[in-house]
């Protein structure tokens, strides 16, 4: 597999260009002046609910009826105001209160309080936002998760709803339709525009519609899955974490559409087809998904509740050439390791700097990681944990394959797209018997530096074996002259979870528990034992450590590690 990509200036350029023109025109499709475009004929009902895969708790439910809204890892308590008059200077969690996802939670109550609630929220929204089409609570990715929300708990919201609210329930979902239905084709590229046609498909299903309109729905549907949904299942954004928040909304929609006696797209089949494999792909034995470009906390019960729909059976699969990806498996150990450039810098706002980093488990252990980001917490963390130091691979220099922080000025305006990094990835797989292994290669420090990087990891022995191989060389394959200016750093980042020991020769020794004990082992280096950050820990960052081979390129154009499990654990940490 051989992948080039590069963000050059013109790119970024045309990044601003299509930003700018994108937001004149969603301006423009604002306020009251435009809000007659997307008035017309009220719904009569709503047909179908359809099913919601995400988990819920009914004491949730119980909290927001007492002013508690822990939403995107942040509590707010609104004594006694309306959640949406509270000044909450938290984007994630204004975003999170504007989707209205937390609306399964009072149907899990299964109580006429919570649907009373349910309908108190919803009205207040409508009479503070629904006269005015414009700000976040409008922005097209928030309106997309909020009308599937609202179609799917809409039996719990209009549970003992009188007739005014059921119709102003209708029409304001007929308008955030007509609104989404203008705006998706100019939406960003990526996750969100995607989710605005599964909206689509969604409210062409569950309102009374024509046969077009469901036709057209799917066709477009079907477009966009077409495009961002990868051959081997991934997503454009190569980030593992959209597989699973697109699998959340489009499992139901499949159900939707046999409910509704209607035959899905069969580019909906065909795609949830192969994102159920690639959610296997990244998954370790733990139930985590692996830290990769935007991957960060993994809520188990809801990858289980999505893999349950997974029928193909067998392990899954270990190569990945469209989405940039390489899998190895044997025995009880499974290395996961990212293989190809960024994306698309539309699509790099959550990318990582990690090119050839990579993880790897043993049973129920996480034992080498990636740091992950932290989903919920404060956005001042994303940048150092995008970089490459973050990642479990080699950096040159103190120094990033790629950088993504922007004046605020630019940043405002695009996002934080990731600039410059590796413009040409090559990847060998070469599995042999009883061996799972590859070569790969990346040019992102060639312009700075002149030295390419090359990784070749081999998983042997039923797993028991993980062997790693590192060349800093010049792109002719010689080695590096730049004596002073080629300083190489091979990071392995420790999960938090797992202790490291010296034996009596000094050798370190990872401990997940007494019978699953790791021997790292490296030529002619001696490891240092650094502290690290793990941004991905359920309850925050955490820290943790990393070892660390410390080098220089001429000295040691060529690095060679192992990882061996033992059995036993002896001296003292």
């Amino acid at each position: 597999m051989d992948q080039a990509r590069g963000h050059s200036p013109h790119e970024l350029w045309g990044l601003v260009a299509r930003q700018a023109w994108a937001r004149l025109r969603r301006r423009l499709r604002a306020g009251p002046s435009y809000r007659w475009r997307y008035s017309g004929r009220t719904p009569e009902r709503v047909l179908i609910a359809p099913p919601d895969l995400r988990i819920a708790d009914p004491q949730v439910a119980r909290d927001i009826y007492h002013g508690q809204f822990l939403l995107a890892g942040q509590l707010v308590e609104t004594r006694g105001q309306s959640p949406f008059r509270v000044p909450v200077n938290d984007l994630p969690w204004q975003d999170a209160l504007h989707s209205f996802r937390w609306l399964r939670h009072m149907r899990a109550a299964q109580s006429d309080l919570a649907s009373a609630n349910a309908r108190a929220l919803v009205e207040e929204w409508m009479a503070l936002y629904g006269r005015r089409v414009s700000g976040m609570p409008w922005e097209p990715g928030t309106t997309a998760r909020r009308l599937i929300a609202w179609l799917q708990h809409s039996s719990v919201v209009l549970q003992g709803a009188e007739l005014p609210f059921y119709r102003q329930f209708l029409k304001m979902l007929a308008v955030q339709m007509r609104y989404l239905r203008t705006n998706a084709r100019e939406m960003p590229d990526g996750e969100d525009r995607l989710r605005a046609r599964i909206a689509l498909a969604f409210c062409a299903l569950s309102l009374p519609a024509p046969a077009t309109a469901v036709k057209a729905a799917s066709r477009n549907l079907a477009q966009e899955l077409d495009r961002q949904i990868l051959a081997d299942g991934g997503h454009v954004s190569r980030n593992p974490r959209a597989i699973m928040e697109l699998l959340t909304d489009l499992l139901p929609l499949r159900q939707t559409y046999t409910n509704q006696a209607e035959q899905p797209p069969q580019a909906l089949i065909d795609a949830v087809e192969r994102m159920l494999p690639a959610l296997r792909f990244f998954r370790h034995r733990d139930g985590s998904i692996a830290r990769f470009n935007g991957m960060g906390i993994t809520q188990h019960d809801s990858v289980a509740a999505i893999l349950r729909y997974d029928d193909t059976g067998g392990a899954p699969l270990l190569h990945a050439p469209h989405s940039g990806y390489e899998r190895l498996a044997l025995g009880a150990t499974t290395v996961i390791a990212d293989t190809a450039p960024p994306p698309p810098a539309d699509l790099s706002h959550f990318a990582h700097a990690g090119c050839l980093s990579f993880e790897m488990s043993s049973g129920r252990h996480q034992f080498v990681v990636n740091s992950g980001i932290d989903n919920y917490g404060d956005d001042s963390y994303r940048p150092l944990a995008r970089t490459t130091a973050a990642h479990s691979t080699i950096t040159l220099n103190d120094t990033s394959q790629a950088r993504f922080s922007l004046s605020p000025k630019w940043s405002d305006l695009i996002g934080t797209p990731l600039i410059g990094g590796p413009r040409k990835v090559e990847c060998r797989r070469d599995d042999g018997a009883g061996v799972h292994r590859f070569t790969a290669s990346h040019n992102g420090y060639v312009s700075r530096f002149g030295l390419i990087h090359e990784r070749a990891l081999s998983l042997s022995e039923e797993g028991a074996v993980l062997e790693g191989i590192d060349r800093i060389v010049r792109p002719d394959g010689s080695p590096s002259t730049a004596v002073g200016d080629d300083a190489v750093a091979v990071r392995f980042h420790i999960h938090p979870d797992i202790d490291i020991y010296r034996d009596p020769e000094g050798r370190h020794i990872l401990a997940g528990e007494a019978t699953d004990t790791w021997l790292f082992t490296v030529e002619g280096i001696i490891p240092v034992v650094e502290e690290s950050i793990f941004f991905a820990g359920l309850g925050g960052p955490r820290r943790s450590r990393q070892i660390v081979l410390y080098t220089t390129a001429s000295e040691h154009p060529e690095i060679r590690w192992r990882l061996r499990r033992t059995h036993a654990i002896n001296g003292n940490g």
